[in-house]
């Protein structure tokens, strides 16, 4: 059985993907109009929104159902 690699993160995963994110719409603006762009663009918003619903997720006004 092999054995797993672990990495300890020393960013949160917000910083990550916010980061992604930015790269991302960088290299966008080097591409020309069409679907490669579209595609890198859709990736960049993927990254945003999954940043959002991490902050969201680890609020404190979020409460488990009672």
């Amino acid at each position: 059985m092999t054995k797993r690699r672990r990495f300890k993160q020393t960013r949160s995963l917000e910083e990550r993907l916010a980061e992604e994110a930015q790269r991302l719409r960088e290299e966008a603006r080097l591409l020309p109009h069409g679907p490669l762009r579209e595609q890198v663009i859709r990736k960049a918003r993927q990254c945003e929104t999954g940043s959002h619903m991490s902050d969201w997720l680890r609020s404190p006004g979020l409460k488990p159902p009672e």
